[in-house]
């Protein structure tokens, strides 16, 4: 596991530490963490950082765009992760289908491992099925 080091604002540090602002400030500092980590992630992936011109690199970005975080209810969502959560429920629900026509789980594991790449265990399409 990489270790991170983690750059903080002092005036949202200050803004945790009062009691006027203090859950925009929780926001913001959840924010700031989310995209330091996302950064860092995708340096290691290319194997340069942003602007880098490197002879370890793997790989090329393509641009940036800043991405607010916004809670609701207590509860963060992102609009980067609303994309592949439409894709995840159209995949599980193939697999149901598959099984309610008929198909063993092995087979729909099988099939699952050829198009994703991904292996789903037989228990874990029974339970999808359940």
């Amino acid at each position: 596991m990489a270790q991170l080091n983690i750059t903080l604002n002092t005036h949202l540090l200050k803004d945790l530490f009062s009691l006027e602002g203090r859950d925009q400030a929780y926001a913001k500092l959840m924010e700031s963490i989310l995209n330091q980590v996302l950064e860092h992630q995708a340096m290691e992936q290319t194997g340069a950082g942003l602007y880098e011109r490197s002879e370890k690199r793997q790989a090329y970005r393509n641009g940036y765009r800043g991405r607010p975080l916004t809670t609701r209810d207590g509860h963060f969502s992102t609009e980067l992760f609303a994309r592949y959560q439409r894709n995840e429920q159209a995949l599980v629900l193939a697999m149901m289908e598959m099984v309610v026509n008929g198909a063993s789980t092995r087979k729909v594991s099988a099939i699952t491992e050829e198009l994703c790449g991904t292996a789903f265990s037989k228990s874990s399409v029974s339970s999808l099925c359940e």
